[in-house]
């Protein structure tokens, strides 16, 4: 959801974190966006971080965030996102880029702090520009590149948006620059996160048409129970973020109530999409608690049981956040 921040700064940024020795807090203190103040329909947003909530039994994760967007009165560096997560028991998240400078953010603060893996990944909002500047091709070989980097769990976030982008010729790209990632994550044997914006037929048709990689996700699923039952059919996961609290998203709790257990992730996609009653506010991987619970609460099912499955899901589809046990659980899948 990266199209919805303002991009500041982003000579200096990109330095910064093209130098990763530079230090955590020199880096991650630099955001290369920012989220706008006012909300989309031009009301001024709350920009106090919400309270923590209370802490999980049991751990879990967010399948997917935007650390590198700053947002609120005061910016949270990635080691303070990530101590406010433990402290409710949220042990890991993926951070995923929408384009090289971003996505080779998320590769540093992957390195950076261990509660973190990365995802690289050109937006399919961001494809259509790059090509009509003739760069797609060369973008998508350094997004290949990034991706050999032991912190990188995922290809993503890619797919479809008919939303923001129309035009024959902008689609078309859109569709070049999926097919590329969906290559490339069955090339490096790594899970796939997709964005989905009213384009749910042509997505799935695509993924039928090229074969999809093992590890598929609808980032913020924005479907159906029709989509979902697809999703159950094929073994794709689907990741519910904070709209799925939202008055007018019944879509979403009726996919969720027919998705087998097993393929169900959850996530902040922050900033932004916070659980009501926050909505608005800026999101963080530490509101997750907010989110398992609305939903557990929604299937009627035990809250502790229901946020071991997904992380147990999660930690299945990308592996040990821990250095020492990634590098073997990757030593094992390469044997």
């Amino acid at each position: 959801m990266v199209e919805n921040a303002r991009v500041e700064n982003a000579t200096a940024d990109n330095a910064a974190v093209d130098s990763p020795s530079s230090g955590q807090h020199a880096v991650a203190s630099q955001h290369p966006r920012k989220r706008e103040a006012k909300a989309e329909n031009g009301a001024r947003r709350d920009l106090k971080y919400p309270e923590l909530p209370e802490p999980l039994e049991v751990p879990c994760y967010d399948n997917h965030t935007h650390l590198e967007i700053e947002d609120g009165e005061t910016g949270l560096e990635i080691g303070e996102h990530m101590d406010l997560a433990e402290q409710v028991n949220i042990l890991g998240a993926i951070t995923v880029g929408g384009d090289v400078a971003s996505s080779r953010w998320q590769v540093w603060a992957a390195n950076a702090d261990a509660r973190l893996l990365a995802a690289v990944a050109i937006h399919p909002n961001e494809a259509p520009r790059i090509a009509e500047a003739g760069a797609l091709s060369e973008h998508l070989e350094q997004i290949a590149e990034l991706s050999k980097d032991a912190r990188v769990a995922a290809i993503g976030e890619t797919g479809l948006d008919f939303f923001r982008t129309s035009g024959e010729a902008a689609i078309a790209k859109q569709y070049e620059s999926f097919e590329a990632h969906i290559a490339l994550a069955k090339e490096r044997g790594l899970p796939m996160q997709i964005h989905d914006r009213d384009a749910h037929a042509e997505v799935v048709a695509t993924l039928r048409r090229v074969g999809a990689p093992e590890g598929t996700v609808f980032h913020c699923f924005s479907g159906d129970a029709e989509l979902a039952k697809i999703a159950a059919d094929e073994g794709w996961f689907c990741s519910f973020a904070g709209n799925v609290t939202f008055k007018n998203a019944e879509n979403l709790r009726e996919a969720l109530r027919v998705l087998p257990k097993e393929l169900v992730l959850v996530e902040t996609d922050a900033p932004f999409l916070t659980p009501v009653p926050l909505r608005g506010r800026p999101n963080a991987p530490y509101i997750i608690p907010n989110t398992i619970r609305f939903m557990a609460d929604y299937l009627g099912v035990d809250v502790n049981e229901f946020a071991s499955q997904i992380a147990e899901n999660t930690l299945g589809l990308y592996g040990p956040f821990d250095p020492t046990e990634r590098a073997s659980w990757l030593a094992a899948r390469r044997g």
